[in-house]
């Protein structure tokens, strides 16, 4: 065999090798990204989760708040005292908004039992059947998934 053709053979040998290794490379390479993209997943969901179970501690807290706002009696609701206590409902609002908690609607909506739980179904004038004529407790919402249901009177 002559040396060119010897050097040839070789070359090609190298070649090869060096293309297998930037495949092999490339694969780790992406390996790594969607690695790192699986883990950045999981953090946010355990954010998310996390996130999760502190509201659902919060959220009893609020509905408390916003019921003894609704048993404040009408005649005192200019007083300023009033006025600051609803403001702070409000701040409250405002903090379940910036963390994407969102309110389930309720009265006149249609039930999804993916949303919102019967706690009662009987006939009332002026409902259509299967629409809400009544909420016994507000259920929530958290970037698009449900945290706790709306427990809801429904018309049949």
């Amino acid at each position: 065999m002559t040396d060119k053709k010897k050097i040839q053979e070789e070359l090609i040998s190298a070649q090869e090798e060096a293309a297998k290794n930037l495949a092999g490379w490339q694969r780790a390479q992406a390996d790594y990204v969607n690695f790192k993209k699986e883990m950045e997943n999981r953090q946010q969901d355990l954010f998310g989760l996390a996130n999760a179970a502190f509201m659902s501690e919060v959220l009893p807290v609020y509905n408390h708040f916003k019921l003894a706002i609704d048993h404040i009696p009408k005649d005192q609701r200019d007083q300023d005292w009033v006025k600051g206590i609803i403001q702070i409902k409000k701040q409250f609002q405002d903090f379940l908004n910036k963390y994407r908690i969102e309110e389930i609607k309720t009265v006149g909506e249609k039930f999804d039992h993916n949303r919102h739980e019967a706690v009662v179904h009987e006939e009332v004038d002026g409902y259509d059947s299967d629409v809400i004529y009544e909420e016994v407790q507000p259920g929530y919402m958290i970037n698009g998934k449900v945290l706790s249901p709306a427990k809801v009177k429904v018309a049949k």
